[in-house]
């Protein structure tokens, strides 16, 4: 089975390698940039697989494999379609999960073959959802693709009343934070901790013509009493 491979992130990389590795399977190119994407016609694989490419492949390229182009994303579809998956569960309060899907002419819209929740925590930041969420995709991929091989797959029409889009210029709004704002604690607590990507400076604010950038680290209390936090309290 000859499959062409799109993507360019950590779980894309570690996909591609297990593809490389099966039996039966053939990866016979990797894309990384939509100048790249001509080339799939000399191929003629079966299966298109993107896994973190972030171009919108038109519809030419689209109807080359023989069996399907296959998208995984990091959101549990239709909720969080597009950029910065991994952020707006936080901030929104939606579902967090992974979707594997066919693409179809819009971003993240084709019809469902297998997905799964990913629990969240009010102490998670962006990046633990993040890694959280590339592990599950892993994991939903190398269960599901036997049954994609043995075409052993019902696509679930994605609900179109229902679900969300996040475009990158959502993510750069969410970034800049007004030091004037009067804001509620928990809400502002969950735009913070989404933002926080370390090494990343994603979340700011500009004071007296200087630009500060900010992170946070929430603590999940031990069900024992804090003995440091007793001390202090008691030597008042």
């Amino acid at each position: 089975m000859k499959v062409v491979f799109l993507g360019v992130n950590d779980v894309g990389h570690r996909l591609y390698d297990w593809l490389c590795q099966r039996e039966g399977v053939d990866v016979v190119a990797m894309v990384t940039e939509p100048e790249q994407l001509e080339l799939i016609r000399s191929k003629t694989p079966e299966f298109i697989v993107s896994v973190g490419f972030d171009h919108l492949v038109p519809p030419e390229i689209l109807e080359i494999p023989s069996r399907g182009a296959l998208n995984l994303h990091p959101a549990y579809l239709p909720y969080n379609r597009g950029k910065s998956p991994n952020v707006w569960p936080l901030v929104e309060g939606t579902t967090a999960g992974v979707t594997l899907h066919h693409m179809d002419e819009e971003f993240d819209t084709g019809g469902i073959i297998a997905r799964r929740e990913v629990e969240t925590e009010f102490s998670d930041t962006g990046k633990d959802l993040h890694e959280r969420l590339e592990n599950v995709q892993f994991d939903l991929f190398t269960e599901t693709w036997p049954e994609i091989e043995s075409g052993d797959v019902d696509l679930t029409p994605q609900n179109e009343t229902v679900g969300s889009y996040h475009s990158t210029a959502d993510f750069v709004e969410l970034c800049e934070l007004d030091p004037d704002e009067t804001v509620s604690v928990k809400p502002f607590l969950d735009r913070l901790r989404a933002l926080t990507f370390p090494p990343f400076n994603n979340a700011y604010l500009d004071i007296d013509g200087e630009r500060y950038y900010v992170d946070v680290e929430i603590k999940k209390a031990a069900e024992e009493p804090d003995e440091k936090t007793d001390a202090l309290l008691t030597s008042y």
